[in-house]
């Protein structure tokens, strides 16, 4: 039985497949860049709809990320519960305006100001979750360290970062495998069981998955000596892909739209846009 591997390489022919490792690493750079200084919603809508037109031209599929959207979510929920726990009266700080809605106790209340601030707050992780989830789903860990070296990054650096994208499917691999084996030994880890149980047998799982990876690690590097790794200042790579038209296009556009969504956000000398004081 074929394994769900999440955040790897999902090989597709897409325009955004198509694009060079280090047009989508500039993309998801500048993307995350703009989205995590400003505050300002209609950047943020608008960068969230583009995110979403480009993770379906991607075409992957809800059900490949679906898990890591309801686990991302989950903790989008504790986070803004413990901004609202911790700091109540937070948008109506940063807004300097109080329009109360209702009146839990002394200390919390809920007020317009603190809604749209967590608002915000979320939708800034929504809007770089996708692009994120697109860079690893669509970007070949080979091809992307080519594309590194290309643009003078040291190619021992360049290979460490497609070996640490490859593990994560391996990694991945392993995990089922294990948990296979230990299914089989009578680990029970279906839903049928107490969460508790289901914790301490992937506990259980994690001891062999760790001596597995060293074991892999240490299999990589005596594979790596034995071929010279390292021993020439430069190397070739099968994997290569020339930066094309569409990639200078993909590129200037991000550049362009960055500058605007920075110059929008800070045009009033601050990052919140605030529909409460006109």
């Amino acid at each position: 039985m074929s394994t769900v591997k999440m955040l790897s390489y999902i090989k597709r022919d897409s325009p955004v497949h198509r694009l060079n490792g280090v047009t989508k690493l500039i993309t998801f750079l500048a993307w995350t860049v703009v989205c995590m200084l400003s505050y300002d919603t209609r950047v943020l809508l608008t960068a969230m709809v583009f995110s979403l037109i480009i993770f379906k031209l991607a075409k992957i599929h809800l059900k490949e990320v679906g898990f890591i959207l309801v686990f991302i979510c989950f903790f989008l929920l504790l986070n803004d519960a413990a901004i609202y726990f911790f700091s109540p009266e937070e948008g109506v700080r940063i807004y300097g305006a109080r329009h109360l809605i209702f009146q839990i106790s002394d200390r919390y209340t809920v007020t317009q100001e603190q809604l749209f601030y967590l608002f915000n707050v979320t939708l800034k992780y929504l809007t770089v979750v996708p692009i994120a989830l697109l860079f690893l789903l669509t970007t070949d860990p080979s091809e992307f360290a080519a594309s590194l070296t290309g643009i003078r990054v040291p190619y021992k650096l360049s290979y460490a970062v497609s070996i640490t994208l490859r593990y994560i499917a391996d990694i991945q691999t392993d995990f089922h495998n294990i948990s296979q084996a230990q299914q089989a030994r009578g680990v029970d880890l279906s839903k049928k069981t107490s969460l508790k149980k289901r914790i301490s047998g992937i506990a259980i799982i994690a001891v062999p998955l760790i001596f597995s990876s060293l074991d892999r690690i240490d299999l990589i590097s005596n594979a790596m000596d034995l071929r010279g790794f390292g021993k020439k200042e430069k190397r070739t790579w099968y994997s290569a892909r020339p930066f094309q038209k569409a990639d200078y296009c993909v590129i200037t556009a991000v550049v362009i739209l960055s500058i605007i969504g920075l110059l929008i956000t800070f045009l009033d000398g601050q990052r919140f846009f605030n529909p409460f004081i006109s």
